[in-house]
């Protein structure tokens, strides 16, 4: 079996014994769910609704204010308690919908009731965007923008990333092998609209289930054909994904349909397939729960707006102390303090760990070894731009592509001197971006 990947990249712990054979279990809505305004890139949603007001599940409570930004739905049926800033797991408050649930969850409208079928690219597209569907890999661009590329006659690969390189996350692989049909007809329907592309499924190796259910599923698919990876960090990144399924490059100033090329999370496609083919809008998602201070890590179907603290609480609780939680994987997710914080569109897991084992190591000077640039999935020179950022020398780190950074953490977690170097590189990097926007 040929294993297609990009050069650079690392081999982290990958910790997904704990929770890949859990089977997905629908966790039933607490008592109150806060949905913030803004859980998506771009443009902060619109409040279509009031305190007092009694909405259903699946109704609209907030709209997309802007060309990049989303529709948001309430998951439950009850009455809006509240509208005011909360927590979320990034560390700000955002301006939220609270509403209390009455455990009734009567139901708004479908989306639409028109067949599947008989739907034109355009009707895909609006219907994609009403849903208020967004990518649940993290990033949360809006879907219907990323399907509605410049130039959509260029676009000839569709791509799902079933890749799940981060350690730990097995949200997506649950997904593959228990909903394949879902993710089938998902990409099917992306396809719909791009009539001379073609999908390609990327999982990597360590999934062998996975692929061995998708490569029967799609065996008679002519437009469908599942990639096995190479199992290494970040082999999900867009940029990689790209360059180990189809051999082409992109960089920060340039989008993947500038290649050829859409990708798309494994529950943005099953997303898609539920505003298409049950009229329902984005309300609920696969999360993860796991980490050696969870009692029994579980993959969960939440309900958006949901704690995380209820999510723990369904894994038996936490083990003892912990010292870390984290909000998606541990290379690139966000370290948190406070578990009563919501469910949002791209929360993919919630990670906890007895052993905070980046603050027990404190750096040492740099050795210069070079590990970290070969490591570099982007071939640049790590530690030379975090010392470039130390000193405050913006115009050198630009030189030296310090902005095709993606920030994945692989020269940090391969330096023996446990040296921060990406968090360097990416205060810098924001720097940069910023004064770019200026001028």
């Amino acid at each position: 079996m040929k294993l297609h990947t990009f050069k650079g990249g690392a081999h982290p712990y990958d910790g997904k014994a704990l929770s890949r054979d859990a089977a997905i279990e629908e966790l039933p809505a607490g008592d109150e769910l806060v949905f913030p305004l803004s859980q998506h890139i771009g443009a902060p949603a619109t409040p279509v609704v009031s305190v007092g007001d009694r909405v259903l599940a699946g109704q609209l409570i907030a709209e997309k204010s802007g060309f990049i930004s989303a529709n948001i739905y309430s998951s439950v049926s009850g009455t809006v308690k509240k509208i005011e800033p909360r927590l979320v797991a990034t560390g700000g408050r955002v301006n939220s919908i609270i509403i209390e649930n009455d455990k009734q969850y009567e139901e708004a409208l479908r989306l639409h009731d028109k067949a599947p079928e008989s739907l034109t690219s355009e009707e895909i597209i609006a219907i994609i965007e009403k849903a208020g569907i967004v990518g649940m890999g993290g990033a949360g661009f809006p879907t219907n923008v990323k399907l509605s590329p410049k130039n959509p006659d260029s676009i000839d690969s569709i791509i799902v990333n079933g890749a799940e390189c981060e350690p730990y996350l097995t949200s997506d692989y649950r997904r593959m092998i228990e909903h394949p049909e879902e993710l089938i007809k998902g990409l099917k329907v992306v396809l719909s609209v791009f009539p001379g592309a073609k999908g390609y499924i990327g999982i990597e190796k360590n999934k062998p289930e996975a692929i061995s259910i998708l490569n029967e599923m799609t065996a008679k698919e002519d437009r469908i054909t599942v990639v096995p990876l190479k199992t290494k960090y970040p082999q999900g990144g867009e940029r990689c994904m790209i360059k180990a399924i189809t051999g082409r490059e992109i960089n920060s100033k340039m989008l993947p349909a500038d290649a050829g090329c859409i990708v798309h999370n494994v529950d943005t496609i099953v997303s898609i397939y539920q505003a298409i083919y049950e009229g329902r809008p984005l309300t609920r998602r696969i999360v993860t729960v796991t980490g050696d201070a969870i009692k029994t890590p579980k993959n969960f179907y939440v309900y958006l707006g949901t704690s995380l603290r209820e999510l723990v609480d369904a894994a038996g609780g936490f083990c003892g102390e912990y010292e870390k939680i984290i909000s998606g994987g541990p290379m690139m997710g966000f370290a948190f303090f406070d578990p009563d914080v919501p469910v949002v569109k791209g929360s993919s897991s919630v990670l906890a760990f007895k052993k905070d084992m980046v603050a027990a190591k404190a750096p040492s000077p740099c050795i210069r070894c070079g590990r970290c640039a070969s490591a570099c999935p982007e071939h640049l020179l790590p530690m030379k731009l975090a010392v470039l950022s130390q000193n405050n020398n913006m115009e050198e780190f630009v030189k030296l592509d310090g902005l095709e950074c993606v920030e994945c953490g692989c020269c940090s977690y391969v330096c023996p001197a446990k040296r921060q170097v990406t968090q360097s590189v990416r205060t810098m990097k924001k720097l940069a971006l910023a004064a770019a926007r200026k001028k």
